[in-house]
């Protein structure tokens, strides 16, 4: 899904860890986590600041509202009349202007985006050069959650007892405060 939000040496460094010992495991969380954060979120955080991202849409609203953010640029609006087959490009300034804020291409016609299927294609780039610490910290602590707890299952054993007990990890919510900081970059596109 795209690349991984953190490297092995930044993990390395947060947790302290100098040891070679769990490297494989570190390797093979980082991009499920990276994966778990972009999908959690709903967008991918750096996968479109050097390439390009293009989406489509139907248009019939006055803005079209863009899945990555924050904006970086905006290459080209384009509009099809034959529901995709085609595009015209359509001229920034006079049919629409872009909103680096609120991440919308908004249209300058009073009719809109009038609704048309496959109506409007967007190229455009980004996302973060540099992810966010905050976020970066909900990584690692979500990497450290699962190289400790395994999800699976745990058993614990009460002194003085042959009795064991299991419980099993049914709950899909995140740690709370890992939670926290994704609701804060959740896009809340529909």
């Amino acid at each position: 899904m795209g690349y991984p939000l953190v490297t092995k040496t930044e993990y390395k460094a947060y947790a302290g860890l100098v040891s070679p010992n769990e490297d494989a495991r570190i390797n093979a969380l980082i991009p499920k986590v990276s994966d778990l954060a972009k999908s959690v979120c709903r967008r991918t955080f750096i996968d479109y600041v050097d390439d390009v991202k293009v989406e489509y849409s139907d248009g019939g609203y006055y803005t079209i509202p863009l899945e990555e953010y924050p904006l970086i640029g905006v290459t080209s609006v384009e509009y099809s009349a034959d529901y995709g087959t085609t595009y015209t490009p359509l001229a920034a300034g006079s049919d629409y202007a872009v909103s680096k804020a609120s991440g919308n291409i908004s249209a300058l016609t009073s009719a809109g985006f009038p609704f048309k299927i496959n109506g409007y294609k967007v190229t455009y780039t980004a996302g973060y050069e540099t992810l966010p610490e905050d976020l970066k910290l909900a990584i690692f602590d979500l990497i450290t959650y699962y190289l400790k707890n395994d999800s699976a299952i745990h058993s614990n054993k009460a002194p003085g007892t042959n009795t064991v007990q299991i419980e099993y990890v049914t709950t899909t919510n995140l740690p709370a405060h890992i939670k926290r900081v994704f609701d804060l970059y959740t896009s809340n596109y529909s």
